[in-house]
């Protein structure tokens, strides 16, 4: 490689010899007149330009022969040409950022409205379906709506954890009821919940609501995280050897007398690959992001899917009540060879009540036109979205930097007008070892997009495991308080605070809602509570997720 490079500046240096044996003084003088123009409506003081060539041996990044540019002239044009392809860079993350943050608003819009049709259904059908197992318990069914759109919205608290909890409570509340006879204290509950893990005192309900509403969450965050990453990593500033190279590339034409020539495409390549060599490594875990969020977004459809998970949270839960009152016989007494015989309320009624069983039909509708469109839209902007990383050098070539269409005699090549004859680069860091337009260490890679790869990585595995039911645990990971895994931010009440969670209670939270972390093609496959999952030590754009319940099968 290092003769190759060898090989190509004689072949620079033979071009700019053969350029010059042709150059025309007259030519020339005409040619700053050019520049006047240009240097001026960039906002320069045409006092800076010379009238006519001078020597460049004062020139610093542009060849140096006879030349337009004064030394200040170059600086001027370096630092624009560095701040315009800084500006280029900017506007096509923010396309990306807005396209990702559209599409998350765009599912956040359908699914609150998912989420309070099934709230007001409860509420119009509950109370005579189910009597005062709903009634004296109603603020319980409110605050799990309410904590499960604070959970939508991008508030730091777990899915696993707010549901666990919330059929905990509801367990102790609808035991008491159903055994109005007995003294039930605290430590009689605490038993009842440990007692209750492998008996399942709601059936399958809980298990199947948090593992299709998971996979609901995960599509969320992971457009949030990727938001993040294309706006952190536009904002990773340019190397002193990039910015000369561009300088080069863009303006160093007009300084040598030819402002109508434009930058040959593969030097332009060369230079963009060598100046975003370290994005182009995001590639790899871009990919395997946008993959897993396609993944997900085909689970939208059919029995587990946002329709029904998002709108039938209120099903869900019927179908849990009922499953408690058709095994109460079976749980009291389990508990009570678990537990011990509760002591009798003397002051309770003598014999148990007979409570109303509620019947929910599931009104079959066809899947609504809105979410068709959002999941059909969103799977191909992401799929457009895969090469971002690696098509910029090209894209920013083509559309910001005026490159010419053909590489011959008349583009630019650096040196002069002619032939741009190097090969072009690889894309990423490793790769640029023998740029010959831009030096590149490729031993001190950028530590800012380093990390976004690893945030990428992450959020990669969470979906896999949100896609196998895991809950996708909200780490705050944003190292710029702009908030978690956002694209866009998000309200201080919000981001700038950890929900708390309910400490009226000591007693331990019932797990048996939460068993079994993996479902191949809907069929269930373990029965054990997953363990919690471990907080990244990188912050992990901690992007408020989608969100939970979906309708029973087979009802």
């Amino acid at each position: 490689m290092e003769l190759r490079a060898r090989g190509w500046w004689l072949l620079y240096a033979a071009a700019v010899l053969v350029a010059c044996a042709r150059g025309d003084p007259a030519s020339k003088s005409r040619s700053c007149g050019e520049v006047r123009q240009i240097y001026g409506a960039k906002g320069f003081s045409l006092s800076d330009v010379p009238q006519a060539e001078i020597s460049g041996e004062h020139l610093r990044i542009c060849p140096q022969g006879y030349t337009c540019c004064t030394s200040e002239m170059e600086e001027n044009l370096a630092n624009r040409s560095r701040a315009e392809l800084e500006t280029a860079l900017l506007e096509g993350s923010r396309a990306l950022q807005a396209t990702l943050a559209a599409q998350q608003r765009g599912f956040d819009d359908h699914f609150q409205r998912l989420l309070n049709d099934s709230e007001r259904a409860l509420q119009e059908a509950f109370p005579g379906a189910f009597g005062e197992l709903y009634t004296q318990n109603a603020k319980a069914f409110r605050d799990l709506y309410a904590e499960l759109r604070l959970y939508y919205g991008g508030a730091n608290l777990h899915l696993q954890e707010t549901l666990a909890e919330f059929w905990a409570r509801l367990l102790e509340r609808l035991f008491r009821q159903l055994h109005p006879q007995l003294l039930l204290p605290d430590d009689y509950l605490d038993c009842l919940g440990k007692q209750a893990e492998p008996l399942r005192p709601f059936g399958e309900a809980p298990r199947e609501l948090r593992l299709r509403a998971t996979r609901l969450a995960g599509a969320r965050q992971g457009l949030g995280v990727a938001g993040d990453v294309v706006r952190k990593v536009a904002k990773v500033p340019l190397s002193p050897e990039c910015s000369r190279a561009v300088m080069k590339l863009v303006y160093c034409a007009h300084c040598l007398g030819v402002p109508g020539a434009r930058p040959c495409p593969d030097y332009c390549r060369n230079v963009l690959k060598g100046c975003l060599a370290n994005q182009a490594d995001l590639d790899a875990e871009w990919r395997n992001l946008l993959d897993s969020m396609v993944l997900i977004t085909d689970k939208f459809w059919g029995p587990s899917g946002a329709e029904s998970v998002v709108g039938g949270v209120h099903y869900w839960l019927a179908e849990a009540i009922n499953a408690l009152q058709d095994n109460s016989d079976t749980l009291t007494a389990k508990v009570i060879q678990g537990c011990g015989n509760p002591k009798v309320n003397p002051q309770g009624p003598g014999a148990e009540e007979k409570w109303p069983r509620g019947k929910l039909a599931l009104q079959e509708r066809p899947p609504a036109g809105t979410l068709q469109k959002l999941v059909s839209e969103a799977k191909a902007q992401l799929r457009d979205a895969q090469d971002f990383w690696i098509s910029l050098p090209g894209t920013l070539c083509s559309e910001k930097l005026a490159m010419s269409s053909a590489s011959d005699e008349r583009c630019w090549n650096g040196m002069a007008k002619g032939r741009y004859l190097p090969e072009v680069m690889g894309d990423g860091l490793a790769n640029q070892i023998n740029n010959p337009e831009v030096e590149v260490d490729i031993t001190k890679p950028d530590m800012t997009i380093r990390q976004q790869i690893m945030q990428l990585k992450i959020m990669t595995n969470r979906l896999r495991g949100a896609y196998n039911g895991n809950d996708l645990d909200f780490q705050d990971a944003s190292d710029d308080g702009s908030g978690s895994g956002s694209g866009e931010g998000c309200p201080d009440e919000m981001c700038g605070r950890k929900v708390g969670r309910k400490s009226a209670s000591s007693r331990t939270p019932l797990t048996h809602a939460l068993p079994g972390l993996s479902e191949r093609e809907g069929q269930q496959t373990s029965a054990a509570a997953p363990p919690q999952p471990h907080a990244s030590p990188l912050l992990l754009l901690g992007l408020a997720l989608a969100l939970p319940a979906a309708a029973p099968r087979g009802r």
